[in-house]
């Protein structure tokens, strides 16, 4: 099956390029705070919400344009966006806690202490006498 791409109707191409937009200045803001916010938890904290959306408006502008140039629902984009929206905050938690765990076992400042109540593994609980 042959998908000529010259006659995708105005308003798709005009939608889907809106939509692309939209996701590629999103993520453009991400990588500006990427390279500009001073710490560590400040940085990861940009591009993961620069991706998830970003990645959404791309995702919706590509359905958008397949969907008009091949004249029936182009919904398998779906997965791209699910992926994204699932595994980006999943891998903020876990840099997150590596670098306060980090910076916990190395005394720096700034890192608030465990609350009373958090329950302790590893290292940390050895030291207590446990």
């Amino acid at each position: 099956m042959s998908v000529a791409y010259a006659e995708v109707p105005l308003w798709a191409a005009i939608l889907s390029a809106a939509f692309i937009l939209l996701g590629a200045t999103l993520a453009l803001i991400g990588a500006f705070g990427l390279a500009r916010l001073g710490s560590f938890y400040d940085r990861i904290h940009a591009p993961t919400l620069a991706t998830s959306w970003g990645a959404g408006g791309m995702v919706m502008g590509s359905m958008i344009f397949f969907t008009a140039a091949a004249a029936r629902p182009v919904i398998h984009e779906i997965l791209i966006g699910v992926f994204v929206t699932v595994t980006t905050p999943v891998t903020l938690m876990m840099l997150g806690r590596a670098a306060i765990y980090r910076d916990r076992s190395q005394n720096n400042p700034g890192i608030p202490p465990l609350s009373p109540t958090a329950e302790i593994s590893g290292p940390e609980a050895q030291e207590d006498g446990d």
